[in-house]
């Protein structure tokens, strides 16, 4: 092979390299940040017009639960535990909306959902 002087044999590609490296290092600071950012935010979820509420985080780990006493009815447990599965619900899918807006850059690459 004439001519051929092998990766970074002079046609820049040692240079190529180190680009490729530095952005790599980047969005690897970049993941790292919106991580950080997912595990400090904290988003509430409702349920029966605020008698349920519950907090997590961007990645979906149960801060808190708040139950309002005037939705606590001994004679209905299930409604009690409707309205916890509820409120859950609208907190992930919130956590998931943020999921996606910071790491959806990233592709698939964060791998958490």
């Amino acid at each position: 092979m004439a001519g051929y002087k092998g990766y970074g044999g002079g046609y820049g590609g040692g240079n190529q390299m180190q680009q490729l490296m530095k952005q790599a290092q980047k969005m690897q600071e970049q993941m790292a940040k919106a991580q950080e950012e997912l595990e400090a935010a904290e988003l509430e979820g409702t349920a029966g017009g605020g008698m349920v509420k519950v907090t997590v985080n961007g990645k979906k780990t149960v801060l808190g639960v708040s139950i309002n006493p005037a939705a606590v009815d001994p004679d209905d447990v299930e409604m009690l535990e409707d309205l916890i599965v509820a409120a859950l619900n609208d907190a992930y899918a919130k956590a998931e909306k943020l999921y996606e807006e910071k790491m959806g850059a990233f592709g698939s690459v964060g791998g958490m959902f």
